[in-house]
């Protein structure tokens, strides 16, 4: 039992991701998620004294620009590390499989969401902008090759914290409060606009109810839900059955 639990385990933890729709199959953003600010009006002017509360921030809360710097980290080990403790579990590819690879495909969906609208819109990021530097420039020749709207990072926090959300309803205020916190990194990091994340936490939103729509994430939901009740000793005797014959029969499924 043990070799076949773990022969699932490296299965799902090297499968490639499998987005649940592509860009055509997702809502597009240009029909429905207002455009960017332009540069004249009182909505720029609330983006630009955002940004100075941002690099304000730098200056008076260490402590909270070191979470938006950890922030910065663009990847499901920075979701899984970030999200753990407001979720209550700690998250892993070896040791949550089932509740990675629900994370790992949603991201790849986000990700999809996302594209079109930045390269049609073209912002330019505040720090270009303003000539000056992030919080974190290590990052900042790939920032200069990716566009400002709608904000990548948020879009993925966000969409984390509605699935963990559902996965554990019971935690939902403390990870929905990360995931707010997530978004609001890019602002204190000065990566991103504002309207930047309100327009990633829009697309994080629609991704996320297309996604519903799909069985076959309905089902990784399922097996994500399944997996935490077990991890965490809420699982009755015949879930902790129906799990360990799930992995048996995806363990076979890879070998043949």
């Amino acid at each position: 039992m043990a070799v076949l639990m773990t022969a699932a385990v490296c299965a799902l933890a090297q499968t490639k991701p499998e987005p649940y729709f592509t860009f055509r199959e997702l809502p597009n953003m240009l029909k429905w998620c207002p455009a960017p600010p332009d540069t004249v009006g009182a909505a720029f002017a609330y983006d630009i004294r955002q940004y100075m509360w941002g690099k304000e921030m730098r200056q008076k809360d260490k402590g909270r620009t070191e979470i938006a710097i950890r922030d910065a980290v663009y990847s499901l080990e920075c979701i899984a590390q970030e999200f753990g403790e407001p979720f209550g579990l700690q998250i892993s590819k070896e040791e949550t499989p089932e509740i990675w690879k629900l994370l790992r495909d949603a991201k790849a969906t986000c990700e999809n969401i996302s594209g079109f609208p930045k390269f049609y819109y073209k912002r330019i990021r505040p720090f270009m902008r303003f000539h000056e530097h992030t919080a974190t420039p290590e990052f900042e020749p790939d920032l200069r090759r990716n566009f400002s709207y709608p904000s990548g990072h948020t879009i993925l926090g966000w969409c984390s914290a509605l699935l963990l959300s559902e996965i554990n309803p019971e935690r939902a205020d403390t990870i929905l409060k990360r995931g707010m916190m997530y978004g609001e990194s890019r602002v204190i990091v000065g990566a991103h606009w504002r309207s930047d994340v309100d327009a990633g936490r829009l697309a994080a939103s629609a991704a996320y109810a297309r996604m519903h729509t799909s069985e076959r994430f309905r089902e990784q939901m399922r097996l994500a839900c399944q997996e935490f009740r077990i991890k965490t000793g809420l699982a009755t005797i015949v879930e902790m059955k129906a799990y360990k014959k799930a992995a048996e029969k995806r363990a076979k499924k890879k070998k043949a």
